[in-house]
């Protein structure tokens, strides 16, 4: 009670532990058929010492430090403490991380991906130079776990920032990524007709870049779009861990989208963009499948908010209120978080 609260008002959290990663889909209407479903965590994540970090050796001349940063990046027209309320169970959790609520795209979200890509790149890059010089001062650096925590689109801006080429000689550093509602496969296929003509007027008439990216009309050929070219992109590989938080409430994000996973509409669209939307969605899987010297756990976890809290608003008519409801409340941060510790350690 003292950690959850009232059990009435907290929202229902389903968690699908995925060790052995997904298959690939063979078609549209794959959902989670494929996946090889566990009920435990991996040995991996199972550690000796209590703060989950390596025992230094008695011999060594200086002090072990191991450096951990977790990166918190808001979603579209947000602000860099949007995630505060993550980062707050994260410190909670484990006082050692070093947190950057990054601040490079305030304010410029609507412009185009790859330029919000690299400047959250560069941003990092120059906190994680800062930090390890400081650490190197004080003994000798051990391990570097470099994290990420994406809200909405903050999720996309990370993996465009993971495929820029300036993050190549940091990708070994990756470990576990926290993806909060974020449209992993875009807005190719989105049911929500209030939303979609949303963003209609934003296209329309904002000339708002990032929107014509999330939903495919930046370019005639869906081949050449930002987005499926992200995909083929290897943006998760190189993570030890990952976690899709979803909701089926929220109607701002597609449900399929933020799990990278099939949905109906695309079970039955046999024509270019089905295609498309196939080799996108196996190019994410097989990028989960990739060998690693470690096993990688994945985690798909979907968060059914108390509707009731909502009452008759025009957020809850048109789906805002879950997509908001995964910043304003943190039950269901401190459920995943303190279930597996080890994930964020």
């Amino acid at each position: 009670m003292q950690i959850f609260g009232d059990p009435s008002a907290i929202p229902i959290v389903i968690v699908e532990r995925v060790l052995n990663t997904p298959q690939r889909s063979l078609s549209y209407n794959s959902y989670m058929k494929n996946l090889d479903l566990k009920d435990s965590i991996p040995s991996r994540i199972d550690v000796s010492s209590e703060d989950g970090k390596k025992p230094s050796s008695a011999t060594t001349a200086k002090k072990v430090r191991d450096l951990k940063i977790v990166v918190f990046v808001h979603g579209f027209q947000g602000h860099h403490l949007d995630l505060r309320l993550v980062r707050n169970q994260w410190l909670l959790l484990d006082p050692k991380i070093e947190f950057l609520m990054s601040e490079a795209n305030e304010e410029k979200t609507s412009g185009d991906f790859r330029e919000m890509g690299l400047r959250l790149a560069q941003e990092v890059i120059s906190f994680l130079k800062k930090k390890m010089d400081k650490a190197a001062k004080y003994g000798r650096l051990g391990d570097i776990k470099l994290s990420f925590v994406g809200h909405s689109i903050g999720n996309v801006i990370i993996r465009t920032a993971i495929a820029d080429t300036v993050m190549e000689p940091y990708l070994g550093y990756l470990h576990t990524y926290l993806s909060l509602s974020g449209p992993h496969l875009g807005y190719l296929y989105s049911s929500n007709s209030l939303f979609n003509s949303g963003l209609w007027v934003l296209k329309k008439f904002k000339g708002t870049q990032c929107i014509h990216q999330l939903t495919f009309t930046d370019d005639p050929d869906i081949c050449n779009t930002f987005f499926y070219k992200l995909c083929k992109q290897k943006t998760l590989e190189n993570f030890k861990n990952i976690i899709l938080l979803s909701s089926p409430q929220d109607g701002y994000v597609p449900y399929h989208s933020a799990r990278i996973e099939s949905c109906k509409a695309a079970s039955v669209d046999n024509s270019k963009k089905g295609k498309a939307f196939l080799e996108m969605l196996n190019s994410c899987l097989d990028q989960l499948r990739a060998p690693t010297t470690e096993d990688r756990v994945f985690l798909r976890s979907d968060v059914n908010f108390d509707t009731s809290a909502y009452g008759k608003n025009l957020n809850s008519f048109i789906g805002r209120a879950a997509h908001i409801e995964f910043l304003e409340s943190d039950i269901f941060a401190r459920f995943i978080m303190w279930s597996f510790p080890n994930l964020f350690k």
